[in-house]
């Protein structure tokens, strides 16, 4: 690949992550907090630096390959990253390392929402505002956002949405042109989050809280203004509205473009990927608001409904929040929340973890294998509504399978090796690598008393899960870098 493009691309990434900060910047001359001059200087040097970098290359006009296009991915991510951790870093108050600014802005656009910050109520207005937007612009996709808002970038749009577009089957597009696929995905996200907003203020919330909150519910992110998260709110009706719009958000994006253009709910009810889904989001919520019962942790059952469904899909979406501290919970209760995480919602969604297409697909592999010890002759195909998957897909879901687990094993060892105890080590990984987000152990309540050492891994384990493996993995392989 050629470093103009590449040096062109990061430069006009940072000056589109420059304007994340300008928000802030007024909510925090309006709040009068204090934190208008770090987000103001923060835009300015990413504005600067990114206009050095592209304007000497501005007339380069080269495409890319599909195969570059994994690079401009990492890069892209990594670039409004480190951007992203600028304002972190300026604003005294806060007075965090390099390590922990990085940790949170990532953590932030790859929508994990774990978090350093302690006291998170006494957090400057600017400041809560600035981790909910760095979520919602996490929650499609940087690439997306620039190939929808930045045609002129003439990189070859199509490479760069296969490469970060989540899910095992990235060829099908919504229009037949790229540029308006992204700019489909973005309205659709755009209307759910003013909906959702919408919804919030009317079910109680501040309208500053209601729209910090719809960013990161859409984003299926779980940052909170609130250190009690959902929690803080104690309403049954504000719990009901944020667990409709994180399954919501758990669906592919595509059945909502198309149920929208039909006016129709028959995309959701066809699709054999959101019957499985909501199928395993009621039978867990149901158990786990048994054991919540039997356990008499709550008394009652509408108590122990109402905890138990909503500790499940803010899990199994990846989104974060929590109305209880879980991690305190009884029994299998917590390890059974953060194993689901790693279900994750639908393909095509801004849920993180495995997604569910792809945990059908290896039950049904499983279990083709075992029809095989008894008829080893015959011929079982695996199909997804109606259609035979091919072995093309089969292959890549069990790499995708054996590269996930290989990746949370060797950083769950190496957190591990760091000082961490097994039960944080071990869900601290599980919880970035899903991109959900709270752990158990020390991590429970907050990432801030890890080491640092730690971070750095999570930071990975992040951008992993965010890229789904394949996107950063393939960059360490000789064969990627051979003419």
């Amino acid at each position: 690949m050629r470093r103009a493009t590449l040096q062109r691309i990061v430069g006009l990434l940072l000056v589109l992550s420059s304007l994340l900060m300008l928000p802030s910047a007024v909510i925090g001359m309006l709040q009068q907090d204090g934190t208008s001059d770090a987000f103001l200087l923060s835009a300015l040097l990413l504005i600067s630096t990114g206009a050095l970098l592209w304007w000497p290359l501005r007339n380069d006009r080269h495409d890319i390959r599909l195969r570059d296009g994994f690079l401009v991915v990492v890069v892209a991510w990594l670039t409004v990253g480190l951007g992203g951790a600028v304002p972190f870093l300026l604003l005294d108050d806060l007075n965090i390392s390099a390590v922990d600014a990085v940790f949170e802005a990532m953590s932030g656009l790859t929508t994990t929402g774990a978090t350093i910050m302690i006291s998170i109520d006494s957090l400057p207005p600017g400041v809560l505002f600035y981790r909910q937007l760095l979520q919602w612009f996490g929650g499609m996709g940087i690439i997306v956002l620039a190939v929808a808002i930045l045609p002129m970038l003439r990189i070859g749009g199509m490479q760069l949405y296969r490469a970060e577009t989540p899910g095992p089957m990235k060829d099908n597009k919504l229009t037949p042109r790229i540029t308006e696929t992204a700019k489909a995905l973005w309205l659709i996200y755009l209307g759910l989050t003013t909906v959702c907003g919408l919804a919030y203020w009317l079910a109680g919330m501040s309208a500053f809280d209601a729209v910090s909150h719809a960013f990161s519910t859409v984003a299926i992110g779980g940052f909170s203004t609130h250190d009690l998260s959902i929690g803080f709110f104690n309403s049954p009706l504000i719990e009901a509205v944020a667990m409709v719009f994180m399954t919501l958000a758990g669906i592919n994006f595509a059945l909502h473009f198309l149920a929208w253009r039909r006016t129709s709910t028959q995309p959701y009810m066809q699709d054999p990927e959101v019957k499985v889904y909501v199928v395993l989001l009621l039978v867990l919520g149901l158990v786990a608001s048994l054991a919540l019962l039997l356990t008499t942790t709550y008394s009652g059952l509408g108590t122990s409904l109402r905890y138990g469904f909503f500790q499940v899909i803010s899990s199994m979406t990846t989104t974060g929040y929590s109305t209880a501290s879980f991690y305190t919970w009884p029994g299998i209760l917590p390890v059974m929340l953060v194993m689901i995480a790693f279900i994750g919602g639908c393909a095509g969604s801004t849920a993180g973890g495995m997604k569910v297409i792809r945990v059908i697909l290896l039950y049904r592999q499983a279990i083709r294998e075992i029809r095989h010890l008894i008829h080893p002759n015959a011929l079982v195909p695996i199909k997804m509504g109606g259609t035979s998957m091919s072995g093309k897909v089969m292959y890549a879901v069990w790499g995708f399978f054996f590269l996930y687990v290989a990746s949370f094993c060797i950083m769950s060892v190496l957190l591990t090796a760091s000082g961490l105890d097994p039960v944080t080590a071990f869900s601290a990984v599980g919880a970035c690598l899903t991109n959900l987000g709270p752990a158990l152990g020390q991590a429970g309540p907050h990432y801030a008393d890890i080491n640092s050492f730690a971070k750095l891994v999570l930071t990975l384990a992040m951008l992993l899960g965010r890229l789904e493996i394949f996107t950063l993995l393939v960059l360490f392989t000789p064969t990627f870098w051979r003419n």
